[in-house]
């Protein structure tokens, strides 16, 4: 029952998506390589929930991220940098607080559009570029 709770209110979280958190990570390569990297990350809830305390959205989200199993050792490998961890999680701060990234190891659908557009358009730039043959 707990963890259908956990999905419920993940996907709430989700159905309510914002595009101008998308603002916050243009133009910031730190912060993209993070985003990019947790899409790859292996992350799953705690096998033993939590009683999610309170009826307010920031104590939801709160409590999935309390939930959630994540291994930052393994993302700061993926993200290859030299971040400390404490770094990395001060830069991961304001990707959770903003829900750029889920607990699930997703990203705001409108992130992940960008993030697509971006590289769709890096792949264009270089094709046609003269002197390449297509």
């Amino acid at each position: 029952m707990a963890e259908d709770l956990y999905t419920e209110k993940l996907n709430w979280f989700k159905q309510k998506e914002k595009p101008e958190v998308v603002l916050l990570l243009a133009d910031n390569p730190d912060l993209i390589k993070i985003v990019v990297a947790w899409t790859s990350l292996d992350t799953r809830h705690a096998d033993k929930l939590t009683e999610l305390r309170g009826n307010s959205e920031s104590e939801a989200w709160e409590w999935l991220w309390q939930n959630t199993d994540s291994r930052l050792g393994e993302l700061k490998e993926k993200i290859g940098t030299s971040f400390s961890e404490i770094a990395l999680e001060n830069k991961m701060k304001p990707l959770i607080g903003n829900r750029i990234i889920y607990p699930d190891g997703t990203v705001n659908s409108f992130v992940e559009r960008y993030l697509r557009e971006k590289v769709v358009k890096l792949f264009e730039v270089k094709s046609n570029r003269p002197g390449k043959k297509n």
